[in-house]
């Protein structure tokens, strides 16, 4: 990663921050993007005091072109953009019959069409260097269906396979595009889902009544295991590697 610049949006906490600090210290440039300025401002202030190179940018991925105007000024700064890590991402959960038009509209437009935003923005200065290497952070409900969380699950799935066919259609480019698939991750995300003390274990156990086996490996991922997954991916160690999904979830989906 060393001479590289990397672009990791939602990069202010959980997964995002992981990957900006695993970049980081693999020495990229890390461009910092978020939503939330003062997390972001946190963020950025803790990798350079840990003597790292990285500059914040507040954005909002659902504003096309709010998107388009933060990237030329990343690389107008940085330079050209040689990674873009999609991990920006928003969770609704209830049942179908009872969540809103506007939870569904705010997944979507985060968890789908800002990765469509930020993407296309990179993608398209990608192609005309014909290099660079895009990961789009998923999920293994993309696959799988969940109780209470069909907004997230479609939402991602459409990431996922905007994802693999912006693969194909750049391959002829050289623009790699590929996706790690997270399971149960110990995030501010996850934990919101918590109700009680049981909260972790029952992620670890599994529910029989809402369909859902629990996680072989018996513990819950850490972001620093999604970045790492992310890394690879990212690095020239995978550059015959393109429209691929990698699973970091345990074994929760059993492999399918």
């Amino acid at each position: 990663m060393h001479g590289k610049v990397a672009l990791v949006t939602g990069a202010a906490s959980g997964i995002g921050a992981a990957v900006a600090g695993e970049l980081a210290a693999r020495g990229a440039t890390v461009a910092v993007a978020d939503v939330d300025p003062a997390a972001l401002a946190e963020q950025v202030e803790k990798l350079v005091r840990n003597g790292h190179r990285a500059t914040g940018y507040a954005v909002d991925v659902r504003d096309r072109s709010a998107v388009a105007e933060t990237v030329a000024s990343i690389e107008d700064a940085l330079g050209p953009v040689d990674v873009l890590v999609n991990v920006a991402g928003i969770l609704r959960t209830g049942p179908i019959l009872e969540l809103s038009d506007e939870d569904w509209q705010d997944v979507f437009a985060v968890n789908t069409f800002g990765v469509l935003h930020v993407s296309r923005a990179v993608a398209t200065r990608m192609a005309v260097r014909r290099r660079g290497a895009i990961v789009t952070v998923g999920s293994n409900a993309a696959g799988v269906p969940r109780m209470h969380m069909a907004a997230y699950c479609s939402a991602k799935a459409a990431a996922t396979l905007f994802t693999k066919c912006l693969g194909l259609e750049l391959a002829a480019y050289g623009v790699r595009c590929n996706v790690v698939a997270p399971g149960s991750t110990d995030t501010p995300m996850l934990r919101s889902m918590w109700h009680d003390d049981y909260g972790r274990q029952s992620v670890l156990d599994g529910d029989a009544g809402r369909y859902r086996i629990g996680i072989p490996l018996t513990k819950l991922a850490e972001p620093q295991d999604v970045a790492y997954a992310v890394a690879f991916l990212a690095s020239d160690r995978a550059g015959h590697i393109t429209m691929h999904e990698l699973c970091v979830d345990g074994g929760a989906t059993l492999g399918v």
